[in-house]
């Protein structure tokens, strides 16, 4: 059984892969910066005695996905388990942060996610067996105000995968959206929201405990799952309140 893990290199994603080794799950390690890949390939190899391989690739380069997925397949590589980790966000005014950065945000957290999933769902559904994991939010649930782009985005993804997960239903197949709130990762202070309410007052996790529950909820087939008691709570909320309230909310905690 081999599970390809973007994002690998650090977070929820690199917490994820030694999950799935200390599962005895052989690995493809995906992430930008190869050295990190390659320090965890080798220790996951060693504790574990998995195979494990890592592949140098920046997502936000919309050929990066089909080359990655030839590259495997000219290997005769079968992909068992796709975990869709990678993603970022940016904090700021719509009409101020860079569009590039925009721009980027959507290849990665949509169109790259999108597009392995397009690559190796077919093979999946041909063998009637497999496993795909998407690193949504629990910021899919409401609008974003001052992280529009990166609130929209993981909207699609929840969508997206809950979906799947009824196209799929009765094939073998199972697709789940782990749906994790703030967590001690990188990536509040790549967002640049490291200083914002939503981190200072929040109730914030460990990334192993997020990927605990990430990797239960996909070995159970589950089409979605939300870590942690008060994120749950704050996702029922939701349902309660009118969005006009919640954007207010959101814009308050982003702040």
């Amino acid at each position: 059984m081999t599970a390809l893990i973007t994002g690998a290199s650090g977070g929820i994603g690199a917490e994820l892969a030694r999950i799935f080794a200390a599962h005895k799950h052989d690995l493809v390690l995906v992430a930008r910066t190869e050295d990190k890949l390659q320090s965890l390939s080798g220790e996951l190899s060693r504790a574990h005695g998995i195979q494990s391989r890592v592949l140098a690739a920046d997502l936000t380069d919309p050929a990066a996905p089909p080359r990655l997925f030839q590259d495997l397949s000219g290997q005769g590589m079968v992909i068992d388990t796709l975990v869709n980790n990678a993603g970022f966000g940016a904090r700021g005014a719509y009409a101020e942060i860079d569009y590039e950065i925009e721009a980027r945000m959507i290849q990665l957290n949509i169109a790259a996610l999108a597009h392995l999933t397009r690559l190796f769902l077919p093979g999946m559904l041909a063998r009637r067996s497999g496993r795909i994991l998407n690193v949504a939010s629990t910021a899919a649930f409401v609008p974003g105000p001052f992280m529009a782009v990166y609130y929209a985005s993981k909207a699609f993804v929840l969508s997206f995968s809950e979906a799947l997960s009824e196209e799929t239903a009765a094939t073998g197949v199972t697709v789940t959206a782990l749906c994790p709130g703030p967590t001690e990762t990188n990536f509040a202070a790549t967002a640049g929201n490291q200083d914002s309410k939503l981190f200072r007052a929040g109730a914030v996790m460990d990334a192993r405990t997020v990927a605990q529950a990430g990797y239960q909820a996909l070995m159970d087939g589950r089409r979605l799952v939300v870590p942690g008691w008060s994120n749950r709570m704050t996702i029922f909320s939701t349902r309660l309140a009118p969005r006009t309230m919640l954007a207010k909310i959101t814009r308050k905690l982003n702040s």
